[in-house]
């Protein structure tokens, strides 16, 4: 099987019968039709008084409020099947293989075609001239074995997620791994940038309305995503659900879609044709963040209280977004995609021929995780959520040791220990406070990250962590100036002030932000583990 015979291509003529199937799946189970209505008229009121109390979809809510409770059985149950049918097709993705096409003679240009307007000649020329992108990005990792993978199930992407590229910059990961296309979900307030929203409409994304907050429209979600992998479409989702708002990895996972993979396999093993099913779990790093700023005011808002939807980061300004990439680009090595070794839905390590390994070594069989006593393959709602629980630790672990370390992490660590050192507390609200922001000469500074490096080094050595391919052989004063170059004029103040060869912090938070990614690992001052640590949606 080659790429471009993944089943992805056949997606178009599939899509109105996952429409359907969705439908029947979410409605068929649903003893109660009016309870049903009744829980998406309560939350779609309350969203809609809160953003739009005089819109005409309210409107429309609260005259099936005043209807609901004098419906028939049946049409209770044709408004059930019509809101089920609504979300789902609003849902279901698109994938035009004309525009696959495309965008892989774009590759790897093809980033900068998203994210920068192209209307002038000079913005063209800047197009053709990003054809550097692949040094840029590197893409690492158990490509092979994934590769192998793919050709004997379905594999289910779950990548850690920092910023709005993300999604972007993944496909173009798979496309340099020589990985086939994979369909993923992509919140829909992303489908707002016009250049954005054309690509992800044809190239496999569908809408995820985290607005929405209602059971029927989870249950479709899931339903989809299950059905995705059913039929064997390599899928993508983030499975901490939103963009890491601290800058670290995440350590608790969102398991609604994670738990479709053991749905997955359960349903096609009761239809007699069991589909394989592969989790790997992948990390995306960058030197430079696009939206670190406001992510990071949000993470520390009321100390976590975020709000829900951010609309108004860097992401949403054109200006800002071809501007960041144009200098993210320029740096070798300035985001690195990292694929972790397979797993199946259970949590085990899966070998090249796609058998799954128990942590003794030994060919386990995946059925036996979900037959009961009877020897039958069965449904079990408890069952399977913890099975789901134990893969979402393994996805964890994983991410902690494909943790990939760059240079902005450890100046902005180094700087961050300092801080604390000076100030004599690790509560992150006084660090903000600090007037002093840990002045130190040059010197001094580039010592302390190459110790931080060697403690690093000591991490990657033991399989906890990976060190940077560029800074194994670098003094400290080498990755202090490649932190320093990549810093300079990505965000609207200055990450750390330099004067007369003394540093010092001039943004805290941002300090904050990039020596989060080590927070999990010991070198590092780690304030998420109490909590999640994430602090809202995207």
């Amino acid at each position: 099987m080659t790429r471009l015979s993944a089943p992805i291509f056949r997606f178009n003529d599939d899509r109105g019968a996952l429409v359907d199937e969705v439908v029947r799946r979410v409605t068929a189970g649903r003893r109660d039709p009016q309870e049903t209505l009744s829980d998406a008229i309560y939350h779609e009121v309350r969203r809609l008084t809160a953003t739009a109390p005089r819109g005409d979809e309210l409107g429309r809510w609260r005259a099936l409020a005043r209807r609901v409770g004098d419906m028939t059985p049946r049409e209770l149950t044709t408004e059930v099947e019509a809101l089920a049918r609504a979300h789902a097709t609003d849902v279901a993705g698109n994938f035009d293989p004309r525009v696959y096409a495309v965008a892989t003679r774009l590759m790897p240009p093809v980033l900068g075609a998203l994210v920068a307007p192209m209307t002038t000649m000079t913005s063209m020329r800047r197009l053709v001239d990003a054809a550097a992108l692949g040094d840029r990005i590197t893409v690492e990792g158990s490509i092979a074995h994934v590769r192998a993978l793919s050709e004997l199930g379905t594999v289910v992407y779950v990548p850690t997620h920092l910023s709005n590229m993300d999604s972007i910059v993944f496909g173009y990961a798979l496309e340099r791994a020589e990985l086939p296309p994979a369909t993923y979900g992509a919140g829909k307030n992303l489908f707002t940038n016009p250049v954005l929203s054309f690509f992800m409409q044809n190239l496999g994304a569908y809408k995820v309305d985290r607005r929405l907050r209602h059971a029927l429209y989870k249950d479709v979600l899931k339903a989809y995503s299950c059905l995705l992998i059913e039929r064997g479409y390599h899928s993508l989702f983030f499975p901490g659900g939103t963009r890491s708002r601290s800058g670290g990895v995440e350590r608790r996972l969102k398991l609604g879609l994670a738990g479709t993979g053991v749905e997955a396999f359960v349903r096609t093993s009761l239809a007699g044709a069991p589909r394989r099913v592969f989790f790997v779990p992948a990390t995306i790093a960058y030197l430079v963040t696009l939206e670190a700023e406001t992510l990071i005011e949000d993470f520390l808002h009321e100390s976590g209280k975020s709000r829900y939807i951010i609309e108004d980061d860097e992401s949403s300004r054109w200006e800002k977004v071809a501007s960041f990439s144009n200098k993210l680009l320029k740096h070798d090595g300035g985001v690195v995609v990292r694929f972790g070794a397979p797993l199946d839905p259970f949590g085990n390590l899966v070998d090249e021929q796609g058998d799954s390994l128990s942590p003794r070594g030994r060919v386990v069989d995946p059925r036996s995780y979900v037959t009961n006593r009877r020897g039958e393959v069965a449904h079990d709602a408890d069952r399977d959520a913890e099975y789901t629980r134990e893969l979402g630790d393994a996805i964890c672990g994983s991410f902690a040791r494909n943790t990939v370390v760059l240079a902005t992490n450890l100046v902005a660590a180094a700087m961050m220990n300092r801080l604390r050192e000076s100030a004599g507390t690790d509560d992150i609200f006084t660090l903000l406070r600090v007037r002093q922001r840990a002045p130190a000469t040059r010197h001094d500074v580039a010592r302390d990250v190459a110790a931080l490096r060697d403690r690093v080094a000591v991490l990657d050595r033991d399989g906890r962590a990976l060190l940077g391919r560029s800074l194994r052989a670098a003094t400290g004063e080498e990755i202090l100036g490649e932190a320093l170059r990549a810093w300079r004029g990505a965000h609207t103040s200055p990450v750390i002030e330099e004067r007369g060869g003394e540093l010092s912090i001039g943004d805290a938070p941002l300090v904050f932000y990039y020596q989060n990614r080590l927070a999990a690992h010991g070198v590092a001052l780690d304030v998420l583990a109490p909590r999640r640590a994430d602090g809202g949606a995207s």
